[in-house]
C-alpha cells in the first residue's frame, strides 16, 4: 500500500465521520511519528510533510555529518561522512543531510498496523465527540427516528445516526412504536461502557415535562414563570408547581392556555398524562392543600419533626384525595416533600371504635404499624384504601385483606345489635 492509498483512504474515512481538517491532520502526522519511533527510536530529527488533499506524504531525516572516526556516528541525528557521500559525493564534514525516507521502507506490516491505528483513532475521537456532545444536552429534548425495538428498550437514531438508547422503564407505558416512527424525548444521563457511550432517553423523567411547558409556555422560556417542581406517574398523572415573578402574569392560567391550548399540546405528547398545575407558595399548610387538588381539606395537623401531614377531609373527598391506585396523594406527598396520611373528619362519624379494642382479634405488632401512620381507629382504617395502608406500612396485602375483614364485621356486628334494641316507645 502506498502512501497515496493510504492517506487517500483514510482521509475519505475521516471525512465521512465529519473529523475537522486539522484534527485529521494531527491524527495523520502522530500516527506516522509513531511508525518513525518503532523504527528509529527517536523522530525529532524528521520532518512529516503532509497533503491530505492530493494524498502526498513525504518523510524526511536529517542528521549531520561526522567523521567515520568520530565517537558520535551512533548519535539517531549523526551520519558517518561514507555513507553521507553514497547520497551525495560532494558531501563534507560539518554539513546537513536531509534523506527521504519512504513509507515502503517500513514494512508492510508497518503500513498495514498505521492504516489500522489510524482507523482507531478517528474511531476513539468519534466516541470522544459524541460523549461530549450528549454530556452537554444532558437534560434537553433531541428528536430521532426509531430504528430497532426489543422488548427491554428500543434503538432510536439521531439526526447523525448516532445510536441512542430508550429503555423500557424509561418509555411512557401507553407508547407504541414501530420501525420509522419519529420520537422526542430527553437526555436523561450518558453512560460510558468499554470506553464506548450510550446516550440513555427519557420520556417518563420529570425533566421531559419540563422542557415541554418550555416549548409550549413562552413565560417559562423567558423566565417570568418557574417550574418549582414536578413529579409524575408517567401516562397517569402528574403535578407541577409553578410561581410567577410578574405579579401581572397568573402562572397557572399561564401554563394552562386559552381553553387549555398550551397544556393540551403537552399532554398528547405524554399520550393524555393528567397534569395539575399548582401555584407554589411558601405557606406550607397552603401548598400541601393545594397539592390535594381536587379533594377540598377540613383540616390539618403538620409535624415537621417526622415529616408526616395529617390531613382531614368529608367523607366524599377521601377517594379524590387519594386519587385512581392512590396516584394523587403519592404525588401530593413527593411534590411537597412530606408523608401526607389521609383521614376522615371525626365530626363525621356517629361512633366509632378505637384499635385497641381490636386486640383479642388481631396482633399488637399490626395495630402498632397502623398507629405508625396515625391510624388509630376502625373507621379511620377503612378510610384508606388497602394499596395505601401497604404503600405505607410493613404489612402484607393479605394481612390487610384480613384487617379490613374483622374492622367490617366488628362495624356490621354493631350495627345489628342496635336494630334488635327495642324502643322505650314499644315495651309494654
Amino acid at each position: 500500500m502506498n502512501s497515496n492509498v493510504l492517506i487517500e483512504s483514510f482521509a475519505e474515512f475521516a471525512r465521512s465521520k465529519n473529523i475537522d481538517r486539522p484534527t485529521m491532520m494531527s491524527i495523520l502526522e502522530e500516527v506516522f511519528r509513531t511508525m518513525i519511533r518503532k523504527k528509529y527510536d527517536d523522530d525529532s530529527n524528521f520532518d512529516v510533510i503532509l497533503n491530505v488533499d492530493k494524498g502526498d506524504l513525504e518523510i524526511w531525516r536529517n542528521r549531520e555529518i561526522v567523521d567515520d572516526n568520530s565517537e558520535d556516528i551512533w548519535d539517531f541525528d549523526k551520519i558517518p561522512l561514507t555513507e553521507a557521500q553514497k547520497i551525495e559525493p560532494d558531501f563534507e564534514i560539518g554539513e546537513q543531510v536531509a534523506e527521504e525516507v519512504k513509507l515502503e521502507d517500513f514494512g508492510r506490516r508497518a503500513v498495514l498496523m498505521a492504516r489500522q491505528t489510524l482507523i482507531q483513532r478517528v474511531k476513539d475521537l468519534e466516541r470522544d465527540n459524541l460523549y461530549q456532545q450528549y454530556k452537554d444536552q444532558v437534560g434537553e429534548i433531541v428528536v430521532g427516528e426509531v430504528y430497532q425495538v426489543w422488548g427491554r428498550e428500543a434503538l432510536i437514531l439521531d439526526k447523525d445516526e448516532n445510536e441512542l438508547v430508550l429503555p423500557k422503564g424509561e418509555q411512557i407505558p401507553k407508547d407504541r412504536y414501530r420501525k420509522g416512527d419519529s420520537i422526542r424525548a430527553v437526555v436523561h444521563r450518558v453512560d460510558v461502557l468499554n470506553g464506548t457511550p450510550k446516550i440513555i432517553l427519557s420520556r417518563a423523567a420529570p425533566a421531559f415535562l419540563e422542557r415541554l411547558m418550555e416549548q409550549e409556555v413562552p413565560e417559562i422560556f423567558d423566565g417570568l414563570i418557574t417550574i418549582k417542581n414536578i413529579v409524575r406517574e408517567p401516562g397517569e398523572r402528574a403535578k407541577v408547581a409553578v410561581e410567577s415573578f410578574d405579579d401581572r402574569i397568573d402562572p397557572v392560567g399561564a401554563c394552562v392556555g386559552m381553553k387549555g391550548s398550551r397544556i393540551h399540546a403537552v399532554v398528547r405528547e405524554l399520550e393524555n398524562e393528567n397534569i395539575d398545575i399548582i401555584n407554589y407558595t411558601d405557606n406550607l399548610e397552603l401548598y400541601i392543600a393545594r397539592a390535594l387538588s381536587p379533594a377540598k381539606l377540613t383540616s390539618m395537623k403538620i409535624n415537621e419533626q417526622t415529616g408526616r401531614v395529617s390531613v382531614f377531609l368529608k367523607p366524599d373527598q377521601v377517594s379524590l384525595a387519594i386519587g385512581r391506585g392512590g396516584a394523587n396523594i403519592k404525588l401530593a406527598s413527593r411534590l411537597v416533600g412530606m408523608e401526607i396520611d389521609v383521614f376522615r373528619d371525626a365530626g363525621d362519624f356517629e361512633e366509632d371504635i378505637a384499635l385497641d379494642e381490636f386486640q383479642d382479634e388481631i396482633e399488637g405488632w399490626i395495630l402498632d404499624e397502623l398507629k405508625k401512620i396515625g391510624l388509630d381507629t376502625g373507621r379511620a382504617v377503612l378510610a384508606v384504601s388497602k394499596e395505601d395502608i401497604v404503600r405505607r406500612t410493613e404489612l402484607e396485602e393479605e394481612t390487610v385483606e384480613e384487617l379490613f375483614r374483622v374492622i367490617r364485621q366488628e362495624f356490621e356486628d354493631s350495627d345489628d345489635q342496635d336494630d334488635e334494641t327495642p324502643n322505650s316507645g314499644d315495651a309494654q
